[in-house]
């Protein structure tokens, strides 16, 4: 397995988990409930654009790891 597919499916992970804590945040009606999920989805949004970066930087500097 190379280094942009699994870069790609951490981002997969990440993604998931971001829609997850955001449906949990949208489905409670606890506030300080909401509030933890909103900040894990805002903490895995960060993570995703970090990722995704990496991603790109790797896509520069061996095309060969670029996604068909």
């Amino acid at each position: 397995m190379t280094v942009g597919t699994q870069l790609q499916q951490a981002i997969s992970g990440v993604q998931s988990a971001a829609a997850t804590m955001k449906s949990f945040a949208l489905e409670t009606q606890d506030p300080e409930a909401k509030k933890t999920f909103e900040q894990l989805a805002q903490n895995m949004d960060n993570a995703l654009q970090t990722l995704q970066q990496r991603q790109q930087y790797i896509q520069q500097q061996e095309p060969k790891y670029k996604q068909q």
